[in-house]
């Protein structure tokens, strides 16, 4: 049902008008039927007292090995959760302004579909399918507006992250042809059989790919262009949903099927992490624009998450999609409530800065606490300077933008209009959920512990 519903009803949305009303709150129906799908099989395959298997489907009933294998873990339901949420909360706030586009809602349900799809399947090549299905809704949602500087936007988003398919196809082809095997457990027990250098190449290629499409630094290079031509909301979709491929394929690759690789490139992720932090935060400073600012800031945390994967282990695992599931509540919160007003509007900006920040109440205090532990676990109190530092500069540069746009008296001129109430009370929804998950961080830190355990070698 997770899947099917966002397919089924984009297909039909996708022929529709989406500039009328009723056609986005039909998105907003369907995606909210498969949220609740999500939860239904997260209720199901979770709890300790699932039998084993009930989160493997083998598609048409083909035999293991055959057909496509669909895998409900935590850490696909984890991400699949999360991207859901986000084009939810998305669809929303533009059912609540008035669309202007009229493939908007069905080009977003057919996205849902395919990240579902991509985070749920066992298998590389289907992997590879839902992947382009992604990507190729997200080149359409870039030009949204269809004015000159979206629409440059759009090609450059959509000519680099050809590249980053091309590469990752050739990746999927080297796994193949070296493992025989295209299920990603037969590939993670084949792997470590093959030559060592040709499993080596093969794992560069998915973290190329897989960065590029995260914007990680040095691969950032398309992200800043695409993130402050796009519309707010689509900017959300892409840095709160979309981005998140990357961070999924780094960790179900990396962590669990080429273990011996990510482990000996341990070093270099966790500088490359650092790097990235540092790069983000100190050009997010320097912007003068909202959009700007969210777009170098984003580089600079999906750096937090490299560095986690490069501690690995069970509490580098859990800080990684800790602060992946915290990051993407982030930045979708901080996007939408770009170029509006009001207090509703300045308080969830607020939040979402401090949750960035990693103070409390905010949810992002637990995501650095995590990395700090994992940075105290790895024995490198440089390490958790430099994650300090990350942090600080991060409190710098939000403040900087909360002060030009919400608290000077002279900033409202030729700043947009506020939506009405109903999507700001979206946006509040949303601020109300990044604090609730501060106050209350059990359940997602136990979802997060989960995934970790799937990763180390727990039940698959």
């Amino acid at each position: 049902m997770a899947l099917l519903v966002p397919w089924a009803a984009g297909t039909l949305l996708i022929g529709l008008d989406g500039r009328r009303r009723s056609v986005m709150w039909l998105a907003v129906a369907a995606l909210t039927a498969s949220l609740a799908g999500l939860l239904a099989v997260a209720a199901r395959v979770l709890p300790t007292t699932a039998p084993p298997g009930a989160g493997h489907v083998v598609t048409g009933g083909w035999p293991a090995g055959v057909g496509i294998v669909l895998r409900a873990d935590a850490l696909g339901l984890s991400f699949a959760l999360l991207a859901i949420l986000v084009l939810l909360v998305v669809v929303a706030t533009e059912a609540a302004a008035g669309s202007t586009s009229r493939t908007f809602p069905g080009l977003v349900l057919l996205l849902a579909a395919g990240l579902t799809g991509l985070f749920l399947t066992g298998d590389v090549f289907t992997f590879y399918v839902f992947f382009e299905l992604s990507m190729t809704a997200s080149y359409a949602l870039t030009s949204f507006g269809n004015r000159p500087r979206q629409l440059r936007a759009a090609l450059v988003f959509a000519a680099v992250n050809l590249f980053g398919s091309f590469v990752f196809l050739i990746a999927v082809a080297g796994t193949y042809r070296v493992t025989g095997a295209l299920a990603m457990s037969q590939v993670a027990d084949r792997i470590g059989e093959v030559d060592q250098n040709a499993a080596l190449l093969i794992a560069v290629g998915f973290f190329v790919a897989f960065s590029v499409k995260l914007g990680l630094f040095p691969f950032h290079y398309w992200l800043p262009t695409v993130y402050t031509s796009a519309s707010p909301g689509v900017a959300a979709i892409l840095s709160g949903a979309v981005a998140n491929i990357g961070a999924y394929g780094l960790l179900r690759l990396g962590g669990e099927v080429f273990t011996a690789q990510a482990r000996f490139a341990s070093t270099a992720l966790v500088l490359l992490g650092i790097a990235s932090i540092l790069y983000g935060a100190v050009l997010a400073i320097a912007r003068g624009d909202a959009a700007e600012m969210l777009a170098y800031s984003a580089i600079g945390q999906v750096g937090y998450v490299l560095v986690a994967l490069g501690i690995g282990g069970p509490l580098g695992f859990t800080a990684a999609v800790l602060y992946s599931i915290v990051n993407g509540l982030n930045k979708t919160l901080l996007f939408l409530v770009t170029g509006l007003r009001g207090m509703l509007v300045a308080a969830a900006f607020a939040v979402g800065a401090f949750s960035v920040a990693g103070v409390p109440p905010a949810a992002g205090f637990i995501g650095k606490l995590t990395m700090f532990q994992a940075g105290v676990a790895a024995g490198s109190p440089a390490l958790v300077v430099l994650l300090v530092l990350g942090s600080t500069l991060s409190l710098i540069y939000l403040f900087q933008v909360y002060q030009r746009d919400f608290w000077c008296e002279n900033t409202t001129a030729g700043a947009a209009p506020a939506t009405p109430l109903a999507g700001r009370l979206v946006v509040g929804a949303l601020a109300a959920v990044v604090l609730a998950a501060g106050i209350w961080p059990e359940p997602l830190l136990a979802l997060s512990q989960d995934a970790a355990t799937v990763l180390v070698g727990g039940r698959r």
